[in-house]
This record gives C-alpha cells, sequence and structure tokens, in this order.
C-alpha cells in the first residue's frame, strides 16, 4: 500500500468483512466510504441481504447503480452498523467529519446506529483535532451575524481561526443536500473538541458541526505498513 488511495480501499475491504447478512447498514460519504459502498455491491450480488440508508444523495445514487437495496430512517428504526469515513480522528475516535458536504446526514445515521466504524488511510489519524478545517453547516438566512456568533462561541472555547463561505465549483456558495450553507472553520487546534462542539450547538443559526464526539466505536486505519484497529469494531 503504496499510496493513499490503496490505503483507503485497505480499510474499505477490513470494514466489508463486519458485514452479516440481514444487517440494517448506514453507508457514508466521501472517497474511502465509496470503496465501502462498492464492496457492498458485491455483497449484495453474491446473494448477501441488506437495507441500506445512504448518508447523502451521491452515496444513494451509486448504492443504487450498484444493486444495493436502499431504505431510509423513517423505516428503519436502529441500524446494525455504518462505516463512514473521517477528515482527522484522534485517539479518543473524536472525529472531524464533512469535507463531502454531507456533515448533518452522516451524524443523524451515526446517532441512529448501534455501531459506527471509521475507515481512513493513516493520514487521518492525529494527535489533536483542528488540522482539517471544520465544517460547520448553517442556514442562509443571516450567515453574516451566524459567522459573528460562532466567531464568540470558539472563543469561549479556546479557538480562533478564519470562517469561510464553502463555495462549489461554479462559484456559487455551497448548498447541502438540506439545503443548507456550510462555514468551513480553520481553527488549525481544537484543544477541548467536546466544549467546542458544545459551543457551536448552542449557536443560533448553527444547524450541525463536523465534530463528531462518542459516536464512532472504532476506526481501520490503513498505513503502508498494515491495517490498525483503534477501540474496538466489535
Amino acid at each position: 500500500m503504496s499510496d493513499p488511495d490503496s490505503m483507503k480501499r485497505a480499510a474499505a475491504a477490513r470494514a466489508a468483512g463486519l458485514v452479516r447478512d440481514g444487517m440494517r447498514l448506514g453507508l457514508g460519504t466521501g472517497s474511502t466510504a465509496r470503496h465501502f459502498v462498492d464492496l457492498v455491491g458485491g455483497l449484495v450480488r453474491d446473494g448477501m441481504r441488506l437495507a441500506c440508508v445512504p448518508t447523502s444523495e451521491q452515496t444513494r445514487r451509486q448504492a443504487e447503480a450498484l444493486g444495493v437495496p436502499v431504505t431510509t430512517l423513517d423505516d428503519v428504526v436502529e441500524l446494525d452498523l455504518t462505516v463512514d469515513g473521517a477528515d482527522e480522528v484522534d485517539g479518543a475516535l473524536n472525529l472531524i467529519k464533512g469535507a463531502g458536504g454531507a456533515l448533518l446526514r452522516e451524524k443523524i445515521v451515526a446517532a441512529a446506529s448501534r455501531r459506527m466504524i471509521v475507515i481512513a488511510d493513516a493520514g487521518k489519524r492525529v494527535e489533536t483535532l483542528g488540522a482539517f478545517p471544520l465544517p460547520i453547516e448553517v442556514v442562509r438566512f443571516g450567515v453574516a451575524a451566524t459567522r459573528r456568533r460562532i466567531e464568540g462561541a470558539a472563543a469561549g472555547v479556546g479557538c480562533s481561526g478564519e470562517l469561510v463561505l464553502r463555495r462549489a465549483s461554479d462559484g456559487d456558495a455551497y448548498v447541502t443536500d438540506e439545503g443548507h450553507f456550510i462555514l468551513d472553520a480553520r481553527f488549525r487546534r481544537i484543544p477541548d473538541p467536546a466544549a467546542l462542539a458544545a459551543a457551536l450547538s448552542g449557536a443560533p443559526g448553527v444547524v450541525e458541526h463536523g465534530l463528531f464526539i462518542g459516536l464512532c466505536a472504532g476506526a481501520i486505519v490503513a498505513s503502508t505498513t498494515g491495517v490498525d484497529i483503534l477501540g474496538s469494531l466489535e
């Protein structure tokens, strides 16, 4: 495994080994999760019966193209397992997620799961969260006022940095599947992820943030030398 994509495939393959016939499965979003969805498609072709909830429209389209049975959380009370990627994961299994813009649905699906397992390449493993910009999903109305509230809330827990409105490829503001904007917070370092998560959740205008605290049971991290397991996969 000499390149990040090979590592992502290796982590996805290890996670695919956790899937069992009859499972209700959450399907993540992003470059690493895409490899996992491809493998789930192979399991379905081989006869495995699954009910899968995608975390984005992009993942839903991929799953349907592969013949993977897709359902929603309106029809499934609880998921057995969710497998998703992460932009950063620390030793306590705190995560930054949302580079793909699906953080709101990803968090809803993770919270509805008995287990959430993260798959990642070694570059996503960090000592302290924050080098990767933290996505914060906000309502469109009053975005400038919301930005100021976020800055104040973050400063209260020792975080500061530029908040950048995410743009789509055409230059317009990026719009999530739920119709919101995303502010990417370049804090560089988040000394207390739980405190920042609580502060952001209390700011009017914030729909959700990309800090996943206490949701991840285990992580499969692939490097050039093999696959490491953080936490528990069971």
